[in-house]
């Protein structure tokens, strides 16, 4: 069988949504901690796979029991998904009649949402900060009932401080608001945004958190997700929206693990945090690239005006140097051809990136 070109290659992963570990390619484009799990971990699933495939799973309320040994959150007030992306879907299609968002962010909320039921509060640049009294008043004034923030966003990979969150969240109860903040990326957060609002959800009745698994624990495969809350109508419907073996045998066995392995995540964690930042220094360093500071496990950037559009220069790194990168065309946000989101990964592959991107830039003109 004939291997497609680079260029064609490239266009049809562009249709795709994983599965790019077939190619031999490196993956800076989706998100991942690649210091977990540990070989003992992996072993022990390997060990079980017999079990795993022959055996029916545990239903919603055990698997909510054993996220509640990993997040101390009751498991009453927790609904466990196949991945954050099954329990959003629900989000915007059962819970909210009406959902504002701020964008750029990920965009299954709005995806997901049908017809108009979806608003877009944008995010400006050059520093695309969330003014929280802005995002109240337009929640209220376009009858929105149901508000949501990713913290830390993506692709923007910038934090909202605790005490802003805090803010809206009293603004919203008062307003019976539904107010759903995303912290998938939280674990990777090493400023004062790391807290969570997961310890003040008793606070805020119309509070929830919502937590994709893949990115921080590096399972992207296995499909896990949580969403916690205190509020009774929430629950009711997010249950009754999942369904009886939503998680597979191996996401459940790898929950149940889970609680032995709480230091090496730690460490994993950190160890993310320090390459990124090890790489943000580094891409810091192309000249008239702007580079924003980052809180999560990747790295926002916009392209110095001199360059061609991101569509051209992800393709570019991909031809020239097999390397899978996020261009921003298709978010909504001004200039969205001028950014790219870029996975960290570990020391090597960041610095072999950093000199291909270098590279690419001064071969295009370097501004000349």
């Amino acid at each position: 069988m004939t291997r497609p070109s680079s260029k064609a290659l490239y266009t049809h992963l562009r249709t795709q949504h994983g599965g790019y570990h077939r190619y031999g390619l490196t993956d800076h484009a989706y998100l991942y901690n690649l210091y977990f799990p540990p070989e003992a971990l992996i072993d022990h699933l390997k060990a079980e796979t017999l079990n795993l495939v022959r055996n029916y799973p545990v239903a919603q309320k055990d698997l909510a029991g054993l996220v509640q040994k990993i997040s101390y959150i009751p498991r009453e007030n927790l609904v466990v998904g196949n991945g954050a992306a099954e329990l959003i879907k629900i989000i915007s299609t059962q819970v909210a009649r009406r959902l504002i968002i701020p964008v750029p962010s990920f965009n299954e909320y709005i995806n997901a949402a049908p017809g108009a039921g979806a608003i877009e509060f944008m995010l400006h640049p050059p520093e695309f900060e969330l003014d929280p009294e802005r995002f109240v008043s337009q929640a209220v004034s376009s009858g929105a009932d149901t508000a949501v923030i990713v913290s830390p966003n993506n692709p923007t990979s910038l934090g909202v401080s605790p005490e802003k969150i805090h803010w809206m969240a009293e603004r919203f109860q008062n307003k019976e608001i539904c107010f759903i903040v995303d912290e998938s990326f939280i674990d990777f957060c090493d400023t004062a945004s790391a807290r969570s609002m997961e310890t003040h959800l008793s606070r805020y009745p119309n509070l929830a958190v919502i937590k994709s698994m893949s990115k921080a624990y590096g399972i992207c495969g296995l499909r896990l997700g949580y969403l916690a809350t205190e509020n009774e109508r929430l629950l009711s419907i997010l249950k009754a929206g999942v369904h009886i073996w939503n998680i597979n045998g191996f996401a459940e066995e790898f929950l149940r693990l889970l609680p032995r392995f709480e230091d090496a995540f730690k460490t994993s964690c950190r160890r993310v945090i320090n390459d990124r930042d090890d790489f943000y220094r580094g891409l810091s360093q192309i000249r008239d690239l702007k580079v924003f500071r980052p809180d999560a496990n990747f790295i926002f950037c916009r392209l110095p005006d001199w360059a061609p559009p991101a569509a051209d220069i992800a393709e570019q790194l991909f031809v020239r140097h097999q390397i899978l990168v996020k261009e921003c065309s298709g978010k909504t946000m001004a200039e969205g051809d001028r950014y790219l989101r870029i996975a960290s990964r570990r020391p090597m592959e960041n610095k072999v990136f950093t000199e291909a991107f270098f590279s690419l830039l001064e071969s295009l003109g370097g501004g000349a």
